[in-house]
């Protein structure tokens, strides 16, 4: 499939864009007619309670998901109905963080990083084990290389799986629910990390979460998601969302309140 960077009317310096986007996994839509567009660098959570759709959306985002209706850009590029081909070539400008770290339990931590390079770039072992090892040390774990993903804690999981997810220096990366299992403190730190990642590299970012420290820490915008209107009901920053919406279902979520 051919660049739409200028037919689609999408702004070339947007890395992610989705327009009217609805998906589900039948007939019946889960999201209907979404709209989201990410600036280079922008970290953007996608928020909202539980069966809202936060995670069909990001199958959706990285063509895990074929829409019901709508278009996707990553990177200039629609994936909205990407061949094969299209998809794994698109897939390698991005980077996907997965709940859980999803890191294979047999493999060592320096393993499962090369695993993504040595199926992707044409370099030899030596050089592969140099760009492993500054990956690994790039989230802090520098000497863990040769751990198996059972022999570390949950933190540090997520954090291998992040330095898997940039083993390629993607130009986006996505999270899935990042602090997910995590108590308060390595849920703190890996927030720190993203942010630090994010004003290190540049790197634009769409999280998945709905830990409302997390997303008062990192967001720059908020998309937040209602299961009964199945899409966007505000678009802002966390703070403007919690003290400015007239939408008792943001405050609500924002200020932490049980539905009536």
């Amino acid at each position: 499939m051919q660049d739409e960077r200028n037919q689609s009317g999408a702004a070339p310096d947007s890395p992610v864009v989705v327009k009217d986007l609805s998906l589900g996994y039948g007939r019946e839509p889960i999201l209907q007619h979404v709209n989201i567009e990410v600036a280079p660098g922008e970290i953007v959570v996608i928020a909202g309670g539980s069966g809202c759709g936060k995670s069909t959306l990001l199958k959706g985002m990285i063509g895990l998901l074929t829409p019901l209706e709508g278009r996707v850009w990553l990177d200039g590029v629609e994936i909205s109905q990407a061949d094969e081909k299209t998809l794994n070539t698109v897939r390698r400008r991005i980077g996907v963080a997965f709940q859980g770290g999803a890191l294979y339990g047999s493999m060592t931590l320096a393993e499962n990083v090369d695993l993504v390079l040595a199926d992707a770039v044409r370099l030899d072992k030596k050089t592969r084990n140099t760009l492993v090892r500054l990956k690994l040390a790039l989230v802090d774990l520098e000497g863990y290389e040769e751990y198996l993903p059972s022999e570390i804690s949950g933190g540090m999981q997520k954090r291998a799986g992040l330095a898997r997810a940039m083993a390629l220096d993607p130009t986006i990366l996505f999270f899935d629910e990042p602090s997910a299992g995590l108590d308060p403190i390595t849920s703190a730190e890996l927030d720190e990390l993203i942010l630090k990642l994010n004003k290190a590299m540049g790197t634009s970012m769409v999280v998945v979460t709905h830990e409302l420290n997390s997303i008062y820490t990192i967001a720059h915008r908020v998309v937040m998601l209602d299961k009964s209107e199945k899409g966007v009901i505000a678009v802002g920053s966390p703070t403007d969302l919690r003290d400015k919406s007239n939408d008792p279902r943001v405050t609500n979520f924002f200020h932490r309140k049980p539905r009536n």
